[in-house]
């Protein structure tokens, strides 16, 4: 029988490339995305509920299956506060993980970011480290965190980044002169399948990917 996927940040540029990504894979049977809009994607296996997340416990008869990907996020620009930043990235993915723990899911694929420490002095970077402690304590079989280095939309994001994509090309040519090979960019559709892929690997355990690991899993 095939899987059932929960999909959070289905709207976003990685979202949308994992939600094609599982629909055209016979590993799943059923797709389910939790969102605030529409997303007018049709197919048979899609399983589509639009939610209050700020009302999570109305959704928990839909938090179920066999594993939850969880790529929401924002950004600063977007969330206007780091309350709501904070919410975004850090609450809500919280509460929807301890929710498909609690229902039984067994895996947890979560992005979070290079550099993710509890410990950072940097905003950001400390409510990723708190989020990935947090899930860590969740009874998940298998959970598998994923700390990209800069994701390159390739122009996909509805929100112009002049000032991400200029970083995201001086990497690329440091790169290729062999430097900072850490930091190396990763497009959405190469961070789809490295999620996919890492749920795959079907070892129980607690797994952390940087940035060098997420491209090795692309070999799998």
């Amino acid at each position: 029988m095939g899987k059932t996927a929960l999909v959070i940040g289905a709207t976003g540029a990685t979202g949308k490339e994992l939600v094609q990504l599982l629909l055209n894979d016979a590993t799943y049977q059923s797709v389910v995305i939790l969102v605030r809009r529409p997303t007018a994607i049709e197919h048979p296996k899609l399983q589509e509920h639009i939610i209050n997340f700020d009302e999570l416990d109305a959704a928990k008869e839909w938090i179920k299956g066999d594993v939850l990907f969880s790529c929401l996020g924002t950004t600063m620009a977007i969330a206007k506060t780091k309350e709501n930043q904070y919410k975004i990235d850090y609450t809500y993915q919280y509460t929807i993980a301890k929710i498909a723990a609690d229902n039984g899911v067994k895996n947890l694929v979560l992005i979070s970011s290079i550099g993710a420490t509890a410990k950072s002095m940097n905003f950001y970077l400390k409510m990723k480290g708190e989020l990935d402690d947090a899930v860590a304590q969740l009874p998940f079989e298998r959970i598998a965190i994923l700390r990209p280095g800069p994701i390159d939309a390739q122009g996909k994001r509805p929100d112009h980044r002049s000032m991400e994509n200029s970083s995201i090309n001086a990497l690329r040519f440091v790169n290729k002169l062999g430097l900072f090979k850490k930091y190396a960019p990763i497009t959405t559709q190469q961070l789809a399948q490295a999620m996919h892929n890492a749920f795959l690997q079907g070892k129980q355990g607690f797994f952390v990917y940087d940035s060098l690991a997420i491209f090795e899993l692309l070999k799998k």
